[in-house]
């Protein structure tokens, strides 16, 4: 029985897919299983020159794709120390992005596995999150053209360890993983790992049924879309309103705070972190990417009398929005995302 999630590999098969490799357990036993199940993909990573092993793991994802035929894109990067982590993430997506567009791939791989996700469950949970923010990522999650599939995210690292070494299959140990200085590696060590060694199977089936209870949940009551721009119905529940919100931006790749849920609510118009601009109004809650540029006047009357948001004009005459005098048509239901 493979380890590959049956869903995943439905959704890869006669797709263009771009596998996020580090040459680790995750990575190399997910290169070797799309191997074994036929899927087409090519491999990208992100050499940061941290680690001794960094320049010989990149050698090594070059060889592999040469052996096995794969194009292979490697970006070489030095960062800062400071908030390494957050930024590393923000380059490598970023790379990933820049490579998916360039090349038309459909779908983004990555080896995110079960004791990742309870590592992400923990963390949040100590911080007072919700259902959406202790969840984190899913199995499939749409993005601005590509989707981020998980094929692995039901396995345990240690049968992705076990298969690699029955099949004698290579990769390399990453020591920064034993760095408890780390917020994640502390919680993997002294809380996921033991958890997982001894209730596996009850935390698998308990993702399982809370997945199914956020897609029941929480729904998106979308207006229209456009691109990145997105028009929600505006409720009285304000735990709505703000999940909704949590949807949208978790969809385009970034999760807001408490204290950023908190400005919007607030403010009414919020620019999150430099990137993202959310305006509600009495009905209506507006989403797009923040942009500052000119635009004429014709069309920021038209936006005007659309009843849009200052801060949402920029990305809609940037985008070519197709803009109306009037409002939007109501949608006819809610989507679920």
């Amino acid at each position: 029985m493979s380890l590959l999630s049956p869903a995943s590999l439905e959704q890869l098969k006669g797709r263009k897919n771009l596998l996020a490799f580090s040459a680790g357990v995750d990575s190399s036993a997910l290169f070797f299983l799309l191997l074994e199940a036929q899927i087409d993909f090519d491999i990208a990573l992100v050499n940061y020159r941290t680690r001794t092993d960094s320049d010989k793991e990149a050698a090594h994802a070059e060889a592999l794709a040469s052996k096995y035929g794969k194009a292979c894109y490697i970006k070489e990067i030095s960062l800062p120390r400071t908030n390494f982590e957050h930024e590393a993430r923000k380059v490598r997506y970023a790379f990933f992005e820049e490579i998916i567009h360039k090349q038309g791939y459909d779908n983004l791989l990555t080896a995110h596995h079960l004791g990742d996700r309870l590592e992400w469950f923990l963390m949040q949970l100590t911080k007072g999150a919700g259902l959406v923010e202790m969840l984190g990522f899913e199995e499939s999650e749409p993005r601005e053209g590509y989707t981020i599939v998980r094929p692995l995210i039901g396995c345990d690292k240690t049968d992705l360890k076990s298969w690699l070494d029955a099949h004698g299959l290579p990769y390399f140990e990453d020591v920064s993983n034993i760095d408890e200085s780390i917020k994640r590696n502390r919680f993997r060590k002294r809380f996921a790992t033991p958890l997982l060694k001894a209730y596996r199977s009850g935390i698998a089936k308990s993702f399982a049924y809370l997945e199914k209870d956020k897609k029941a949940l929480f729904t998106l009551d979308i207006v229209e879309r456009y691109r990145s721009f997105y028009l929600l119905r505006k409720h009285h529940d304000q735990t709505r309103n703000l999940r909704q919100i949590d949807r949208v931006l978790k969809q385009e790749g970034y999760l807001i705070s408490a204290a950023q849920r908190e400005e919007i609510m607030r403010q009414g118009v919020s620019v999150i972190a430099g990137r993202f601009v959310v305006a509600l109004t009495a009905e209506k809650i507006y989403i797009a990417p923040y942009l500052r540029r000119p635009m004429p006047k014709p069309f920021k009357e038209a936006c005007r009398k659309a009843g849009i948001p200052a801060k949402i004009r920029p990305y809609l005459f940037a985008s070519g929005y197709p803009l109306k005098a009037s409002k939007p048509p109501a949608a006819s239901g809610p989507a679920a995302l």
